[in-house]
């Protein structure tokens, strides 16, 4: 079958335009929507195969449905003069890559595209459609298909129904209702997707909704009946038209060979480096299409140099702080002396300012013969205004931690406007994020490791004992490929609007808030650590005389080895699972397995907790105490869990057990500054709550809305009694029900939970989604969401890729399966937890309150509230953390106070 690939270059031009940066070229002319635009293009070359292909633009002036709709799209402006300036060289570069264009008067791109959609039918030529725009989704049929390739979304028959919960054929009946607002489309007042969704699911189509408009109540039954008259004439307005006369045919929409000569000439104008390289190195095709080579250039080798100067002395500081206020955005890195943030100090500082151009200036290179280096107070004085500008606006990797080490130096780093680490867990959560790593995958580029400057292993030194030229190298090198790795990264997230409200309404925000916190700490009680490591051991020592007189031995309880041979080979336990080696394994998994039937086994286990909390929490926390601040100060890892969630280390205060009463006495050492209390508040049930909102299930809405117990409530569904009669029980039946299946639990996972048959375990499975159908229908949709388009979204766009749902491994597909039902509520929960975050410290800077947040754990913010704040936390948080986000059903938060976190729960 031949392809069809058609571009809706309008889409791309407005989002390019709005949501790049300010890309200019050496003239300050515009050029970020060119560029936009144009790398979407390149990587339609790269994915996709095409026999026949046209990017459509809209022509200017008027259409037919201005004359239907007189206000359709009365309120857009008019178009910047900063776009307009790019439309004609846009034009000239995609004409010279060998695209047919097409600009069609009196329609727009969607009427063109949907013409040519339309012919390719007849004759079995599929139609690939590379758009952001969902109103093209009416399209979609057998033969079309709707890709983004700045993100890889692809909607087919299924994943429009995965994406908007209607099929194509009803999505003109979808858009009639929902509106438009950038269009002026009216829409229904107050009808959004889930609304219009919910009632073309109960009456099929519009028309028949407009038949029964007159049962609708409520204030949505009012709008519905008040926009009788624009639903009625809203297709004619809404539908793509696909009898557009065309001025080419089908057929005439071979790609073209590239003018090579014409595209230097171009890149060259518009600053376009990298892509201006990329055809030195190739040999061109002429309009005619013989090979020829750009004019002026040879091929290059396949590495560029690159231009990376070390400032040594104050005239190349100030030439380099002239470049740094004049750049629209520098990239930015710090060498130091540690990886712990709040210890350390730098030994110099590099900039890039243009990919392949950047410098370093050594601060703190101390071997010998190293040259006179500028002093560090009198480098940061100069940079300082630059530094603390937020107008200036800085990129970097992992900047937090280069905030840390400026305000280690009195200096606040402000301006950051973007963050390569975050710019790839937004795109790709699944992947790793260092540089090293992102140079190779995104440019191909093996850049200098840490370990080539300063060695590996006895014979490593410190970065202030690296040769200044070659630590040139590396440093110029990071904050070079950081820069360049923007350029690269950026784009994709900002021609898909969800990814980049994640990314710059979520993650950047954040990104300074957990700078804060880290910079703030938590106060220890170190009295309290030393007497609850005295009594774990005494414990320990009880247990270990307990396991030794079961075993009739003594053995050493922290020996794999003796383990094995007492409990295999001397009471031969049954054999649950073996190492990799081939011996039998004694981890946590097994010994939970044995220990209700066998004592040594429960002693092993008990013994392993409380050693893990000695060893981790009581004996390594007091250690951990910042000498300067008195303080602990955990870090928070935004780019590790792929859904979204934080993770903190050294310490983690996110795995501190709160099941025992051991685990839970540890909190009680995180205690507030004298006058303060501990303020905890928490999201009570939320990725059930997100449950219902997503599956839209009847029962789950009714029992939230109406605040009942969801346990209890589930327990009464299902053993089929009524809420009160609910014993203790069953409710905790319940309970693990509910969270095991949100997590995918199978019945086998669900039975030894609950510690019962299998066949039990399948009866409570049925009767569960017999009472709560739509959470049934949403696992299979996800499912097969999941298996098409290789990810699944949390409510606010954050995409949770699955890389083995289609696996051939069993084991492996359908465990991505699970974490492809359970991923958009744990994704969703984190994303609302960041926006707590965001509303809490906003509220708490606009007040002027002493507050501060000070730890965040799963679904809980931690704060130390001076007292005479309380009652205004009392008052105000929970509210305020319960309305970050509208779901379908309410958010509820749970506060408590004390002097310590343990009694604030």
């Amino acid at each position: 079958m031949k392809t069809l690939l058609l571009v809706d270059g309008s889409s791309y031009l407005y989002r390019a335009f709005h949501a790049l940066p300010d890309l200019r070229n050496r003239s300050n002319e515009p050029t970020g929507a060119i560029y936009g635009v144009l790398n979407m293009l390149r990587r339609l070359h790269k994915d996709y195969h095409a026999d026949y292909s046209a990017c459509v633009f809209d022509a200017k002036g008027k259409t037919f449905r201005d004359d239907l709709f007189p206000q359709y799209k009365a309120h857009r402006p008019p178009m910047p003069d900063d776009l307009a300036a790019q439309i004609t060289p846009l034009f000239e570069c995609i004409s010279a890559m060998g695209w047919p264009m097409l600009i069609v008067e009196g329609v727009e791109a969607d009427d063109v595209i949907g013409t040519l959609a339309k012919q390719a039918e007849p004759e079995n030529i599929r139609c690939i459609i590379s758009t952001g725009d969902k109103d093209i989704a009416q399209l979609v049929n057998s033969r079309v298909t709707l890709v983004n390739t700045m993100t890889n979304e692809i909607l087919d028959e299924a994943g429009v129904v995965a994406r908007f919960g209607v099929t194509p054929a009803r999505m003109l009946d979808y858009l009639a209702l929902v509106g438009d607002a950038t269009d002026n489309i009216p829409g229904v007042e107050k009808v959004g997707p889930k609304t219009a969704v919910k009632w073309l699911a109960q009456y099929g189509t519009l028309d028949n909704l407009i038949a029964h408009a007159d049962e609708i109540g409520g204030v949505v039954g009012v709008n519905l009946r008040n926009a009788l008259g624009w639903l009625s004439k809203s297709p004619e307005l809404l539908a793509i038209k696909c009898d557009v006369p065309l001025p080419v045919g089908l057929h005439d929409l071979g790609l073209q060979p590239q003018n090579t000569a014409k595209l230097a000439e171009l890149y060259e104008r518009l600053d376009f480096k990298t892509w201006l390289r990329e055809l030195g190195q190739q040999s061109g095709t002429s309009e005619q299409g013989g090979s020829v080579a750009a004019p002026g250039y040879r091929k290059s080798p396949d590495v560029v140099q690159a231009d990376y100067q070390t400032i040594l002395t104050q005239s190349q500081l100030e030439e380099w702080i002239i470049c740094l206020n004049t750049a629209p955005v520098v990239s930015l890195d710090t060498e130091t002396t540690s990886l712990d943030p709040m210890r350390a100090q730098l030994i110099g500082i590099s900039f890039s300012i243009e990919p392949h151009r950047a410098a370093y200036v050594p601060l703190g290179h101390r071997y010998a013969g190293a040259p006179p280096q500028l002093p560090i107070d009198f480098v940061l004085n100069k940079l300082k205004p630059w530094l603390q500008d937020p107008a200036r606006l800085k990129l970097g990797q992992n900047l937090k931690y280069d905030k840390h080490v400026f305000a280690n130096h009195g200096i606040t780093l402000n301006g950051i406007v973007h963050d390569t680490l975050l710019q790839s867990y937004v795109l790709e959560p699944h992947r790793s994020h260092d540089m090293d790593n992102l140079a190779l995958r995104h440019l191909d580029v093996g850049t200098i490791s840490y370990d080539d400057v300063t060695g590996k292993g006895a014979s490593r030194i410190s970065f202030d004992q690296v040769d200044i030229e070659r630590a040139t190298q590396y440093a110029a090198e990071d904050a070079d490929i950081t820069l360049r790795l923007h350029q690269h990264l950026y784009p994709q997230i900002a021609c898909d609007s969800k990814l980049d409200h994640v990314y710059r309404v979520l993650e950047m925000p954040v990104m300074e808030i957990l700078f804060e916190m880290e910079r703030d700490g938590v106060l220890l009680d170190l009295k309290l650590l030393e007497a609850q490591s005295r009594e774990l051991a005494e414990k320990m020592l009880v247990l270990e005389d307990r396991a030794c007189m079961i075993a009739g031995q003594p053995f050493n309880l922290n020996s794999t080895k003796q383990i094995q041979e007492v409990l295999f080979n001397q009471l031969k336990l049954p054999v649950l699972k073996k190492t990799p080696g081939g011996t039998a394994s004694t981890d946590e998994d097994v010994l939970q397995r044995l220990a209700p039937d066998y004592p040594l086994a429960k002693a092993l286990l008990d013994y392993r907790g409380l050693a893990k909390l000695k060893s981790t929490y009581t004996d390594k926390l007091p250690r951990m105490v910042d000498a300067a601040t008195g303080r602990v100060h955990t870090n928070y890892a935004q780019a590790v869990a792929v859904t979204g969630r934080l993770a903190s280390n050294e310490p983690n205060l996110q795995n501190i057990p709160v099941r025992t009463a051991e685990g839970r006495r540890i909190r009680e050492a995180f205690i507030a500054s004298p006058g303060h209390s501990i303020v905890s508040a928490d999201y009570s049930q939320i990725e059930l709550r997100i449950m219902a909102h997503i599956s839209l299930d009847s029962g789950l809405l009714r029992a939230f809305g109406a605040g009942e117990d969801i346990h209890r409530a589930t327990a009464a569904e299902i053993f089929g009694i009524l809420p009160e009669a609910v014993s203790n029980e069953q409710r905790r039946y319940a309970k693990i029900i509910n969270f095991g299946l949100i997590y995918g639990m199978s019945e086998f996972g669900l039975a030894s939970q609950l510690g019962i048959e299998r066949a039990a375990a399948r009866t409570y499975m049925d009767r569960y989604f017999a009472r709560y159908p739509g959470v049934a229908d949403y696992m299979q949709r996800t499912r097969e969401t999941a298996r098409q388009t290789g990810f699944v979204e949390t409510v606010f766009g954050r995409r949770l890729w699955l890389p083995e749902i289609n696996s051939s491994n069993a084991n492996r597909r359908q465990a991505s399966e699970r974490a492809a039902i359970n991923a958009p509520m744990q994704g969703t929960a984190a994303d609302i937890i960041k926006l707590a975050m965001i509303a809490v410290h906003g509220w708490l800077e606009r007040e002027n309150l002493l507050s501060k947040v000070i730890m965040q754990v799963h679904d809980e913010l931690v704060l130390e509230v001076p007292d005479h704040e309380i009652e205004k936390m009392k008052n105000e948080l929970p509210s305020l953390m319960g309305a970050v986000t509208e779901l379908e059903v309410p958010l509820l938060v749970e506060m408590g106070i004390g002097p310590n976190w343990e009694r604030a729960h």
